[in-house]
């Protein structure tokens, strides 16, 4: 995949080879099942109803409820697709929050999802506030917050404007998006954190959760039966972040087809081709940490 470098050692590409493998089995994960009938309403216990009765309305969050370092989750939360306090979230709610909200598929997400699980303090749900879990899906180069050693309070929840200006500003001349613009996004952030972030942590594994969630953008916000040429209008994007709002009064509508792996796959591949990743940092290459008091590379420490 041109992703090893050529220095990697065994034990290094033995890591890899194992992460690549479980990412490679997402599809037969979810193929097995069927979204509608098996993550139906009866899973969906979030208390939905908005201040004007309607079940999806947006609704700041107040100053107790949990909100964390995912735009797309907070914004679900924010419209009642979620818990609107953003707490007590299981596997199932979230697969059927993400499908009613943005008509994405289970298998874009069902591993996210079970990351989420293992940032949690409990083994059967969790807050949205525990996913910003330093190096378990969260990850350092993020599009709107800051890397977790660089912000000064270790602040990787809440949106900078700061960092989101390189995608604001990006894709001068058009009023839109799109998967090229992506991933120089993706390339332009990369170099600013490395010159930035001493402790820079910038693998494999965060390149391909940082291309999904790139190509999330492009697909939700965007009409995805476009393919690889989907345009993402600039105004929903950065209402998106910024707001952490579903841009519906501005004009933005779900896709009528589910957003699936294989339709962001074209998409994925172009952000990939133009972000010209190269691992850096101290941790080239870690695993996923196993729980709040995991150790980042839990081979290397001995804990499994």
């Amino acid at each position: 995949m041109g992703l090893l470098p050529p220095f990697a050692t065994l034990p290094t590409m033995i890591k890899l080879t194992g992460l690549l493998a479980l990412v490679s089995l997402l599809p037969a994960w979810t193929t097995m099942v069927s979204a509608h009938a098996v993550y139906a309403r009866q899973y969906d216990t979030a208390p939905t109803t908005g201040p004007s009765g309607d079940d999806h309305g947006f609704q700041a969050p107040g100053p107790n409820d949990a909100r964390g370092p995912c735009p797309g989750l907070n914004t679900l939360a924010n419209h009642g697709y979620l818990p609107r306090d953003g707490t007590n979230i299981t596997i199932p709610i979230v697969l059927q929050a993400v499908l009613d909200g943005f008509n994405v598929g289970p298998d874009v997400v069902i591993l996210a999802a079970k990351g989420a699980l293992i940032a949690a303090e409990t083994s059967d749900f969790f807050n949205l506030e525990e996913i910003a879990l330093h190096e378990t899906f969260e990850h350092d180069i993020s599009l709107s917050r800051e890397d977790f050693n660089v912000d000064p309070n270790n602040d990787n929840i809440h949106f900078n404007e700061t960092v989101f200006t390189t995608l604001a500003n990006s894709n001068p001349g058009v009023d839109y998006y799109n998967a090229t613009s992506a991933g120089f996004v993706q390339k332009d952030r990369q170099a600013i954190q490395n010159a930035v972030n001493p402790q820079l942590i910038n693998n494999v594994k965060g390149f391909k959760i940082r291309t999904r969630e790139s190509s999330l953008y492009i697909a939700v916000m965007g009409n995805i039966t476009d393919g690889v040429a989907t345009r993402a209008p600039k105004n929903y994007v950065q209402i998106l972040f910024r707001e952490e709002r579903l841009p519906i009064a501005e004009g933005w509508k779900k896709n009528e087809l589910m957003i699936t792996a294989d339709m962001i796959r074209p998409i994925q591949k172009e952000i990939e081709r133009r972000s010209e990743f190269q691992p850096s940092g101290v941790q080239p290459n870690p695993w996923i940490r196993l729980g709040p008091s995991g150790d980042i590379d839990p081979i290397t420490a001995n804990s499994i």
